[in-house]
């Protein structure tokens, strides 16, 4: 319904907080993932990892609920940071200039052929 409303042309400001769903976040303090948690945030209260996986948990439950994200590239932005968290790559670590791996020509993909006589067919 939230969404709906959100799509109608002519809405108004002041009814919306009227249709907009209360979203209640319900935790489980004997989850590993929330008892570990706590323990990183009293380990150190500025760790931004440890924010950006509140953030990252509460944006996520929000998607199966079938709420909508308030920032889609904020949520994206932190899955990125988790990412190369989880790989090793350092947050300021710059690449100046393209992999070398990158080859200059592109080779044809497996099973090409079929497309090409799709194609043709056409």
């Amino acid at each position: 319904m939230e969404r709906i409303m959100k799509a109608q042309a002519l809405r108004d400001n002041s009814t919306m907080g009227y249709m907009m769903a209360k979203k209640h976040l319900e935790i489980n303090p004997d989850h590993p993932i929330v008892e570990t948690l706590c323990q990183k945030a009293e380990a150190d209260k500025n760790d931004k990892s440890v924010k950006d996986l509140v953030v990252l948990l509460f944006e996520t439950a929000l998607l199966p609920s079938a709420f909508s994200l308030e920032d889609r590239q904020t949520h994206a932005n932190c899955i990125y940071r988790m990412i190369k968290l989880g790989l090793g790559i350092d947050e300021d670590e710059v690449t100046a200039e393209p992999s070398a791996a990158v080859p200059d020509e592109i080779h044809p993909l497996e099973g090409d052929e079929d497309a090409s006589r799709m194609e043709e067919v056409d």
